[in-house]
């Protein structure tokens, strides 16, 4: 499955690993403000923000994973598979499909604010994208540097949460995500004393015991708790590179290992890439699995105001280098 995640320092920084056990041929698209989004229901959006993220393309079409806009909002689908519903049209809504979700959002709103209001008047819908294509059960993540909310549409309808945590998995709904975290209170960072009876001489034996009970298995749940639990005690310096560094540090502790997660015979579930995007300064950075060297892609560089796609293959292979000793 996946995790997403925020992290502020200086600047604001948004991200996800996508956890799955093939690929799309992903890439990075810059989608610039003139590309015209066809929606099903909704006629054509001709212009809108510029945005960057990781999408498969399909009909000249970018059905995006995750992506940030040029106001410094940012998105992210992750499954959500036997909860999410998505409905028929219903006259006087915005009918947008699943996959028209992310651009519909990132193109018109600026804040999670101006989302929440867009919100209202939105009917996410069952129509694919075509007639091979299944829609994804998923359900949202929408950040920007001042709040978070996650988005769920279910067979009650839309719901909207407000996501303090700033981090999202998979399954179980996100309000029981949330209260989930109760029975973790009694982490910390700090070495614990001896609460267990003062009847008993206990020993503090080892560096790192305030977090003993932290979740290391691979399902969504533990995935959301361990997340929560570094992402909020998580510390760096203010630098890009010391805050791009420490991001990519948070989502590596729910990163996922070829072999560790069966999910049919001989069939293994593992994290494809990891990215991590400034929203202050429109750039997406990202790893893969066989490329553990950060690389980033600068959205400002690009012509913003073209009509056309711009696409960036991952780079993938290791990028090894031999260090070589100083000669004395």
């Amino acid at each position: 499955m996946c995790t997403a995640a925020t992290y502020k320092t200086k600047d604001f920084y948004f991200g996800r690993t996508l956890d799955y056990e093939f690929s799309y041929g992903e890439e990075i698209t810059i989608t610039p403000r003139n590309y015209k989004f066809n929606l099903k229901n909704m006629g054509i959006m001709e212009t809108h923000y510029a945005m960057i993220g990781m999408a498969h393309i399909a009909e000249n079409y970018p059905l995006y994973y995750d992506a940030i806009n040029e106001k410094g909002l940012g998105m992210a689908g992750l499954n959500f598979v036997g909860n999410a519903d998505y409905k028929e049209v219903i006259d006087g809504k915005d009918n947008i499909t699943q996959f028209e979700f992310i651009p519909y959002i990132l193109g018109k709103c600026a804040s999670v604010k101006e989302a929440r209001e867009l919100l209202g008047k939105i009917n996410i819908t069952n129509i694919p994208f075509n007639k091979k294509m299944t829609l994804a059960q998923l359900h949202w993540i929408i950040a920007d540097k001042n709040e978070a909310i996650t988005v769920e549409s279910i067979k009650d309808g839309i719901k909207i949460y407000d996501n303090p945590v700033g981090v999202l998995t998979n399954n179980p709904p996100f309000d029981k995500q949330m209260f989930n975290l109760n029975n973790y209170m009694n982490l910390s960072p700090k070495s614990p004393k001896n609460n267990f009876s003062d009847k008993l001489n206990l020993n503090m034996y080892s560096r790192g015991m305030g977090a003993i009970g932290l979740p290391g298995d691979l399902s969504s749940q533990s995935r959301f708790v361990r997340a929560a639990f570094v992402k909020t005690n998580s510390l760096s310096g203010e630098t890009e590179s010391e805050s791009v560094s420490q991001f990519f540090h948070i989502l590596g502790a729910v990163e996922q290992q070829k072999g560790c997660c069966e999910v049919t015979d001989g069939t293994f579930e593992y994290t494809i890439y990891t990215s991590c995007c400034n929203g202050d300064k429109g750039i997406y950075y990202y790893t893969a699995y066989e490329n553990h060297q950060i690389t980033g892609v600068d959205m400002n560089k690009e012509n913003l105001n073209s009509d056309k796609l711009i696409c960036y293959p991952l780079i993938q292979g290791e990028q090894i280098k031999i260090q070589k000793a100083d000669i004395l």
